[in-house]
């Protein structure tokens, strides 16, 4: 008996110590050493790219949430579809809609010549590039862990999935972010990610002409005019009034029941998360805080660290 209490005791420990080192394989100086120029170039090329076009910084936001949702934060999002590879970027939620893969190929390009070599994981350039774009767009900063690996595998089953819906109400999308262990704090700090970027019509044209209980009925009518009822299915609309500004008019929004996606007004509807939006709208400061707090969080989905998975040379295949 003390025998097999030891030998359980002993591999509890060794599952302890593996999962500790996984977590210590990040750091916010992981490049500092071996590549010291690559986030001053990840951040000079991001800002070129949303210089060029505002709404490229949510665009680059977006595909770090969802390939984080994804089996984790490991670039499966940006793999192209072959014979072995299912392609997430056909999957509901990203085909004709996920955008900004030829910014991240030129961040890969100019950061392997920087670093002499292929070092930065296509993995850290998503999650440093959306935290750039943030701040770029006047939001807060937060200090990136690094240190992922990338992944040799795609699934658009799971993105389909598992990247939550414009059509989910409250309880779906609080289970929906709770698979990830992600609670309902975050589930609102991190909605408020919208608070940057559009909406194709196809995503939202339900919401404009069949709902009445939570919607303005002014703001729906002003929706349609963009947003046929046929046709025009990428049509864009802002997700809030400032679409290249973060600020906390995405919630403003809600209050006023003039949420863009179904899944934004169902933030604002009745629910347990009621108050935290109230309060999102009227403090700046309290939504960006947890807005950095929560992106930190949802980064460490189920890494790929250490010797695990590889580190791309082209972003959008396996090595």
């Amino acid at each position: 008996m003390a025998s097999s209490y030891s030998f359980v005791f002993l591999h509890v420990l060794v599952i302890f110590c593996v999962a500790r080192i996984a977590f210590s394989d990040l750091s916010d100086d992981f490049y500092d050493d071996i590549c010291p120029q690559a986030l001053p170039t990840i951040k000079r090329v991001v800002e070129d790219a949303i210089s060029q076009e505002r709404r490229m910084g949510a665009s680059l936001l977006r595909l770090h949430f969802h390939d984080c949702f994804v089996n984790g934060c490991d670039a499966s999002i940006l793999l192209d579809q072959t014979a072995t590879i299912d392609s997430e970027k056909t999957a509901r939620a990203n085909n004709n809609s996920a955008r900004g893969f030829e910014v991240i190929d030129r961040i890969k390009s100019e950061v392997d010549k920087v670093c002499g070599r292929s070092v930065v994981s296509c993995a850290d350039i998503l999650a440093v590039a959306a935290r750039d774009s943030v701040v770029a767009l006047h939001g807060p900063t937060w200090e990136v862990e690094l240190g992922r690996r990338d992944s040799t595998t795609a699934s658009r089953t799971t993105a389909n999935n598992d990247i939550p819906t414009p059509l989910m109400d409250l309880p779906a999308l609080i289970d929906n972010f709770k698979k990830q262990g992600l609670d309902e704090e975050d589930l609102v700090a991190l909605s408020g990610g919208h608070t940057l970027g559009f909406a194709q019509c196809f995503t939202f044209r339900n919401r404009i002409y069949n709902e009445t209980n939570n919607i303005d009925s002014t703001f729906a009518s002003q929706r349609q005019a963009n947003c046929p009822r046929s046709g025009g299915d990428s049509n864009l609309a802002s997700l809030d009034p400032t679409s290249a500004l973060f600020d906390s008019k995405y919630f403003s929004n809600l209050v006023s029941k003039k949420g863009l996606l179904h899944s934004d007004q169902a933030l604002f509807s009745g629910g347990e998360t009621d108050e935290l939006v109230k309060t999102y709208s009227t403090d700046l400061r309290t939504f960006s805080k947890d807005f950095a707090k929560s992106m930190l969080k949802m980064g460490n989905i189920k890494l790929l660290t250490g010797n695990q998975g590889q580190i791309r040379v082209d972003c959008r295949k396996v090595n």
